[in-house]
């Protein structure tokens, strides 16, 4: 691996067993544009993971986090447009402040769509490693209960 590690924030959100997920755009600097992907992104220097989780959360789907819990922690590395990219995640289950509709409001970002999928249609969408990581770890926690499954 060439370079520092890019470290980033992920938000774990199900609700009434749905995930919100997001759809990576041409933009993405680490996964393939086209797969479906937590809400999250880089961490900024001198900036604290969970204020970038809620910056990012708040860019990639117009909601505001109303409380977040460090789950996990994965390595990947990945090789996109000729370059080896070395991520650290760190994954957050995270109670979200309202109900509305998610919608996109950066533009140009690395997102280009955003939707809570059910759980039973995870098997049929192109996922990045990281929602697969997030699917064990839902596991792991039970999936009843989930990452602060069906907060407000």
């Amino acid at each position: 691996m060439t370079g520092r590690p890019r470290v980033s924030a992920y938000a774990l959100a199900v609700r009434e067993g749905r995930m919100l997920l997001t759809r990576l755009s041409e933009a993405s600097p680490v996964f393939a544009p086209g797969v479906w992907h937590l809400p999250g992104g880089g961490v900024e220097p001198g900036e604290q993971p969970v204020e970038a989780l809620a910056r990012e959360v708040r860019e990639e789907t117009g909601l505001e986090t109303a409380g977040a819990e460090l789950l996990d922690a994965r390595a990947y590395a990945v090789r996109r447009d000729g370059a080896d990219r070395h991520l650290i995640a760190l994954f957050y289950a995270v109670d979200l402040a309202s109900t509305r509709t998610p919608v996109v409001s950066e533009s140009g970002g690395s997102t280009d769509a955003v939707a809570w999928v059910p759980l039973p249609d995870l098997a049929d969408v192109p996922l990045s490693p990281a929602v697969a990581d997030a699917l064990r770890l839902l596991e792991a926690r039970g999936a009843a209960r989930g990452p602060r499954a069906d907060g407000p």
